[in-house]
């Protein structure tokens, strides 16, 4: 039995991919470290690429909807600079009014809470010995306790021990944790100017990425990719798009509804709700318990009714708006998305939910897309008509067919 050329090509690539993967379970453990090593070389331009394709939606929605009319060539050479600076200034302004709004109100609450903590702290101690009053057997097991076996001494030298071998500790992790805010500080310098070049010239990218995969991959399989990139790229834009309009949404709500039943600090906990809600379904959360606390600070029966407000709001927000917001921005049926939040967010936390959906939607797309071509022009799968029949037929009939089996196999 001879083989074709093509067919032994198969087989050798075949065995190939077989011995990649058998020596990567065989060291798995030093694959993992190398890609974890290439991950940290390469993390800046990843950020950066993300801050790219963030800033590239409010620059491109500048650049067609408010500078369409700007055309020529010194148009053009002026336009996508003023756009970039455009989208810039629109991010750090939000960001600006988000911390301007939020972070007094927070400084002022927790002055207001040192303020308020000696009388806490007295009103503690006056119920305690209220406390010891009413129950003094209480006292009496307390005077119990032999405090005098303690060995001062042999504390205080393990305090001073601890004091003097973890001097060289805490100077070793300064300078540790100095390094890290400074290399953390040039890594984002770094992503932000490897985003700028990325947004200065993406049609120019975007043709070498083109070049690239026509030069080494065949016409058919280059296409595909290039179709999955922009399908990737519009969920992704349509996800952020989505999300931003429904942490509006939300923030809305939560300012209306708390104007409306006088609660104190709606605009500030709207504002806060707002932001931390483009954290898919859970980030509001995180602006419940900031708004609790400050609410609860004036009046806690008031605190009680807005936390029953934002379940309220919060289930509203979660079966409702966010399904049919970002399900309908990214092209993906409810339940699916409620999916990806869940999957996502347990294999990678926020970042796994931030992800997984537009990553689904790009999935669910592909396997629709495939599903239906293997299905034109084929009928319909149907029951067998033996086993339609069965299903049909009233349980009566069903009864009385099984008792005519019975009885014929008795009499046999």
């Amino acid at each position: 039995m001879e083989f074709s050329r093509e067919k032994i090509r198969q087989i050798r690539h075949f065995m190939l991919l077989a011995a990649l993967l058998i020596l990567a379970l065989i060291y798995s453990s030093q694959v993992f470290e190398g890609i974890a090593f290439l991950f940290g070389i390469f993390s800046p331009f990843l950020v950066g690429g993300v801050i790219a394709f963030v800033l590239n939606i409010p620059m491109k929605a500048f650049e067609d909807k408010m500078l369409a009319r700007w055309k020529g060539k010194s148009a053009e050479k002026l336009k996508r600079p003023l756009c970039l600076v455009l989208a810039i200034i629109s991010v750090l302004l939000i960001i600006t009014i988000v911390v301007g709004t939020v972070v007094p109100q927070v400084a002022s609450t927790a002055s207001e809470v040192g303020k308020k903590i000696p009388a806490f702290t007295e009103r503690v101690m006056n119920e305690l010995d209220l406390l010891a009053k009413k129950y003094p057997e209480l006292t009496e097991q307390i005077n119990k306790l032999d405090l005098e076996e303690i060995n001062w001494d042999s504390m205080l030298n393990s305090i001073f021990d601890f004091l003097k071998n973890g001097a060289g500790d805490v100077l070793t992790s300064t300078v540790s944790v100095a390094s890290g805010i400074i290399s953390g500080i040039v890594n984002v310098v770094i992503s932000f100017i490897f985003a700028l070049y990325i947004l200065a010239q993406k049609e120019r990218l975007e043709d070498q990425g083109r070049r690239i995969l026509s030069a080494y991959l065949p016409e058919t399989v280059g296409r595909r990719i290039l179709e999955i990139c922009s399908l990737l790229y519009r969920n992704f834009s349509s996800f952020i798009t989505g999300q931003c309009l429904e942490a509006v949404i939300l923030g809305t709500m939560f300012v209306i509804s708390m104007t409306i039943f006088r609660m104190p600090y709606a605009l500030m906990i709207g504002v806060l709700i707002a932001f931390t809600a483009l954290i898919p379904i859970v980030g509001a959360f995180i602006g419940c318990v900031v708004g609790a606390f400050l609410i609860l600070i004036d009046n806690p029966l008031q605190a009680l009714w807005f936390i029953i407000l934002f379940l309220i709001l919060q289930q509203i927000e979660g079966n409702l708006i966010y399904p049919k917001v970002v399900g309908n921005s990214v092209g993906l049926p409810a339940i699916w998305v409620l999916m990806a939040v869940s999957v996502g967010g347990s294999l990678f936390g926020i970042s796994g939910m931030l992800f997984f959906i537009p990553l689904m939607s790009s999935g669910y797309t592909l396997l629709r897309e495939s599903v239906n071509k293997r299905n034109k022009g084929k009928k319909p799968l149907s029951l067998p008509k033996r086993e339609a029949a069965e299903k049909q037929a009233p349980p009566e009939a069903e009864g009385r067919a099984r008792k005519k089996a019975h009885r014929t196999s008795s009499d046999k």
